[in-house]
């Protein structure tokens, strides 16, 4: 198994580690649900550096994205981040990813830790009649999570720049610790926090890993592994590529219309998606929640007047709502709010309920 630079530290924390994408992964520390309610009330610290980072260089950087990106990256300036995805021509996914525009010619593009060499090949490939220099810089870089309510108080403590003014969604360059780092104003668990992304050697990661959490003591800050990472990022609405969006399914479907800036210049699908938002959609991705017992988990068989229909495609007891919630694609006709249908658990039907997402949303201060 491949292994992020921080793995010392988490044998050092006693982390369960687990195969995750090919990596030796901290699945969690001192238990999932005390780790996401950490995040949600005071702080939890991921290691993120399994995930990919690629950047692009160029005089013609920008119309590679472009054309590589269904969101419209010509409304970035540099120190602004994006959400958005690279498309299949069908409209479906290959990834979904963050877009950092670094300076005027400079990208880098963050992706899924399981796609890192599936994204590399397909960018090379249809960026390949683009000016634009292409490199996969996984390997350099290190990344972790600060989350959470508190995660500015304990950053500061590492750091002269000023957080307060990084916007949501925004990043800049400065010194964590003494280390060169991009800072960036984002997260996958709906917290307010930042990912700090940095070149390094082994011992200066893991330190830097293990110093945030000894200070972060006296903010009650812990350790937080992948589960929790899961489960935050479920109750926050947050898809994740391989279980709510993949190749099957396009980014209207996947409802993330707003992602796909369908009148900027041409973009692989684009075709397609204009069709199919003219025609409309027939099944649309929604989340739900049970009103009989049980916990619906991906994979599980979604019924609809006694019909196999489909799929769960995420599913959890969210720790911090303290309820049974998840996502599934329905048919268009069946995802208003309140509709019902079933969901085969073991050897029960139990009767779930569109509701509105996100599950859970934070008062936003920033």
């Amino acid at each position: 198994m491949k292994k992020t630079k921080l793995n010392k530290a988490h044998y050092i924390l006693n982390g369960k580690m687990v195969e995750f994408a090919g990596w030796d992964m901290p699945i969690q520390y001192s238990g999932i649900n005390t780790e996401h309610n950490a995040v949600r009330t005071t702080g939890g610290i991921f290691d993120v550096s399994h995930m990919g980072e690629i950047s692009l260089t160029g005089k013609q950087a920008l119309d590679a994205v472009q054309y590589i990106t269904s969101n419209n990256a010509a409304k970035l300036n540099p120190g602004n981040i994006q959400y958005s995805a690279l498309l299949t021509e069908k409209g479906c996914f290959v990834d979904d990813l963050l877009v950092y525009m670094l300076t005027e010619n400079e990208y880098l593009l963050v992706v899924n830790a399981s796609n890192i060499d599936k994204d590399y090949k397909w960018i090379k490939e249809k960026a390949q009649n683009f000016d634009v220099e292409i490199n996969n810089e996984s390997k350099d870089y290190s990344q972790i999570a600060i989350q959470g309510p508190v995660s500015e108080k304990l950053l500061s403590e590492f750091t002269k720049e000023d957080l307060y003014s990084i916007k949501y969604y925004h990043f800049i360059k400065g010194k964590i610790n003494g280390i060169d780092s991009v800072i960036s104003r984002t997260g996958y668990t709906g917290e307010d926090g930042f990912e700090i992304y940095f070149k390094s050697d082994e011992e200066t990661a893991s330190k830097l890993f293990l110093d945030l959490l000894e200070k972060g003591k006296k903010y009650n800050v812990i350790p937080t592994g992948l589960g929790a990472r899961d489960t935050l990022r479920l109750e926050s609405s947050m898809a994740l590529y391989g279980n709510d969006i993949d190749d099957a399914h396009t980014v209207l479907e996947a409802n993330l219309g707003w992602i796909l800036k369908l009148k900027k210049g041409d973009f692989i699908g684009k075709n397609i998606l204009l069709n199919q938002k003219n025609e409309g959609i027939k099944r649309k991705l929604v989340g739900f929640e049970l009103t009989d017992r049980g916990i619906a988990r991906h994979g599980y068989p979604v019924y609809i007047n006694n019909k196999e229909y489909g799929i769960i495609t995420s599913g959890t007891y969210a720790p911090y709502l303290k309820k049974a919630i998840g996502m599934t694609y329905l048919p268009i006709e069946r995802t208003e709010i309140g509709a019902k249908f079933q969901i085969q658990i073991r050897n029960n039907r139990v009767l779930a309920k569109v509701v509105e997402t996100p599950f859970y949303k934070r008062d936003k201060k920033i």
